[in-house]
């Protein structure tokens, strides 16, 4: 029964609460993270079950009223009261069956952005260039800072790859579903002919792992320096200020050249490695998920062509969900929201109707 469920989250919500204020909390920073996580989606569901108990609560009583009153007027008053009440509750059981569906703890983190320009040459590149300023535009719109890490610019402009971090609450958990391969249809820039060409960009999505979430010892690591290529005034070329850190055990490697700083340079490489070692762990469960719920909307593939963007058209298609769009210039604009809800109750209903985290 829906109640005693969320009867035993609330004693739970109470337990982490007391656990939390304990003195001995700080003593373990790996578990008091936990700690804040659990009790923070806990929080969600009790508020909601707080109100849930409420309106059951005068559901009864209205139920009562409506079986017993002789006074018809108030009989009628107390049904009309009643049909209210039982609206609110179905539409409240909804919202509370979608917060029971486990959430995936990295949804809360910020998000590590990599996008590569694929096939069709310049073109990629510009279409690499175009991605990136669409997510900095939603950014923008979401509240979250964008943080760029490191960039190779294309040679008719855009780029080869740019590396950058969405910082914000919750920005890997809504950014998470971009993924994938982005293929564009359109008239190259490089092109004086006209035809339509297809190219593509590769974008990889991942949570920004803390020290929490992936132990990397000193030794497994090696550093080297070298002069930054991108902007950055007089100091590029001349100062061996960016950063390449090299993981000797799995050989992944990070590197950071847009600040001047090589400490800066070395903090924003090691985010990222922490952040690469910590993925090839995490997309062998996204993998196990999309395997057992049969879905594509989230995957670790990074080959997948999720979506299509046609501009003779206006057109845009996702293909995991079947879902096509006709604003594309406001799309591109930053407005990809609604892509983004589509893509979240697609998953949702996926993870809901098979009982899988």
């Amino acid at each position: 029964m829906l109640l005693e469920k969320l009867e035993a989250i609330k004693q739970r919500f109470e337990e982490v609460e007391k656990e939390l204020s304990s003195p001995d909390a700080m003593s373990d920073m790996k578990r008091y993270a936990q700690l804040s996580r659990e009790y923070k989606d806990l929080k969600k569901i009790t508020d909601k079950y707080y109100i849930y108990k409420n309106v059951q609560s005068n559901l009864d009583h209205s139920k009562s009223v409506v079986a017993n009153e002789k006074d018809e007027e108030f009989r009628e008053l107390a049904k009309a009261e009643y049909d209210a009440l039982y609206e609110e509750n179905e539409k409240l059981e909804e919202e509370i069956k979608m917060l029971l569906v486990p959430a995936d703890p990295e949804d809360a983190k910020n998000a590590i952005f990599e996008i590569r320009a694929g096939t069709g040459g310049d073109e990629a590149g510009i279409f690499a260039g175009d991605l990136f300023r669409m997510y900095c535009k939603y950014a923008e719109r979401k509240g979250f800072k964008i943080d760029i890490v490191d960039v190779a610019d294309g040679s008719a402009g855009g780029y080869k790859e740019i590396i950058f971090d969405v910082i914000g609450e919750g920005a890997y958990g809504t950014l998470k579903y971009e993924s994938g391969v982005h293929r564009v249809q359109r008239v190259p820039q490089t092109e004086t002919q006209g035809r339509v060409h297809t190219s593509a960009a590769t974008v990889v999505v991942l949570p920004e792992a803390d020290e929490f979430d992936v132990d990397i010892k000193p030794n497994d690591i090696r550093k080297d320096l070298f002069c930054s290529s991108g902007p950055g005034g007089q100091s590029v070329n001349t100062t061996y200020s960016a950063v390449r850190l090299t993981h000797i055990p799995t050989g992944i490697v990070a590197q950071c050249q847009d600040q001047k700083s090589q400490i800066k340079n070395y903090e924003k490489a090691l985010s990222v490695l922490r952040s690469r070692i910590y993925e090839v762990e995490y997309n062998k469960r996204m993998e196990e998920q999309s395997r057992k719920r049969k879905t594509m909307v989230s995957t670790g593939d990074r080959s997948a062509k999720i979506r299509t963007y046609n501009y003779p058209q206006s057109r845009i298609t996702d293909h995991r969900i079947g879902l096509t769009m006709y604003n594309l210039q406001t799309f591109m604009e930053g407005d990809i929201d609604e892509m983004i809800d589509a893509l979240q109750v697609a998953e949702n209903a996926e993870r809901l109707k098979e009982g899988v985290s």
